[in-house]
């Protein structure tokens, strides 16, 4: 084979990864969204999600595999519109660019602080948080929001009760689901966990305390902070985000039900409580593993570097006794 056909069949052969990656990205977009919408809220007559799962989803698509894939996020928001009404006016168009810019605009900014996809330090958490999530969502917020009033879908004094729901829901999709993928990617078979059993009871309590403070009408959510404490202290993200992932869900059906502490309360008052519990269950979550990482990769370098040190100091000493004791037997040969 020339080199001609070698490099020919290498560009072919690039070009159908791509295909097939943004092909996936687009589905995994699709699935994620007809998920979200399995929990509902309705606010000034515009319908959206508490956590938006694709925003999630499409964050850690561009992180993993590169900006090339945006058209399978393009697309994955125009079939996730295509499967909620068949009506799409022209307008669609710009709900489809505001949707697909806030997770690119999402990673650049990452990329451009340097972001770390172990987040394994203080500043990867803090950038996904106020980058990732918190600025970059405002453009789709923005976006499906002013196009809501400018086809008059909603009245104008609606916006920013929508536009904070949008915003909120798209942030909490990257804050929740994005580390978990990144989880997930990380996970490598088989999967060796030394703490099972402590593990195992995390998850059990977890699984009986957190239904009970959702569901219960004495306002007990904050029972579950010291989950999210233990399962970082513990096992880190991974123990942090699986806790705050389950958490999150439960909370959410409670709240789209009317049920526990959310009983009684307008849609627009289970938003704003349902979002502030979220989200700051998701930044304790993310931001305290992520400091508790930090500390250790820092420990096992000091370690690491005493360790060195000491080998350093054992050469030295181990290279001085021979010398010191061949000076000591020179002595008598010279004075005899």
């Amino acid at each position: 084979m020339s080199a001609v056909e070698a490099s020919r069949d290498q560009r072919l052969r690039g070009v159908l990864v791509l295909v097939g990656q943004t092909l996936a990205v687009a589905g995994a977009y699709y699935l994620a969204g007809r998920l979200g919408l399995v929990r509902e809220l309705v606010v000034e007559g515009a319908v959206f999600t508490p956590v938006w799962p694709p925003s999630g989803v499409a964050v850690a698509a561009l992180l993993y595999f590169g900006l090339r894939v945006w058209p399978g996020i393009a697309l994955g928001v125009f079939l996730v519109m295509l499967s909620i009404t068949t009506d799409l006016q022209p307008a669609a168009i710009g709900t489809v660019v505001g949707s697909t810019a806030a997770p690119v605009c999402a990673c650049l900014m990452l990329r451009g602080v340097g972001f770390r996809h172990a987040l394994s330090r203080l500043r990867d958490g803090l950038a996904l948080v106020f980058l990732g999530a918190l600025g970059a969502m405002l453009i789709s917020a923005t976006a499906g929001a002013g196009l809501l009033v400018l086809t008059d879908r909603i009245a104008p004094g609606s916006f920013w009760p929508v536009w904070l729901g949008w915003w909120v829901g798209d942030a909490m999709g990257v804050l929740i689901v994005t580390p978990t993928l990144i989880l997930l990617h990380r996970i490598r078979l088989p999967v060796r966990l030394s703490r099972w059993p402590e593990a195992l009871i995390l998850g059990l309590t977890t699984c009986f305390l957190v239904p009970l403070a959702a569901y219960s009408t004495l306002s007990m959510l904050f029972l579950v902070y010291p989950l999210l404490i233990w399962a970082a202290l513990r096992f880190q993200l991974a123990g942090s985000m699986l806790c705050a992932l389950v958490t999150s869900v439960l909370a959410t059906v409670a709240a789209t039900d009317g049920a526990g502490s959310f009983r009684e309360l307008s849609h627009v008052e289970v938003m704003l409580k349902l979002q502030a519990f979220n989200g700051s269950m998701a930044l304790t979550a993310l931001l305290l593993s992520a400091v508790i990482t930090e500390q250790q990769n820092t420990r096992r370098s000091v370690e690491l570097a005493c360790q060195e040190l000491v080998e350093v100091l054992e050469h030295l000493t181990a290279g001085d006794a021979p010398q010191g004791r061949g000076q000591a037997d020179d002595g008598p040969d010279r004075s005899g």
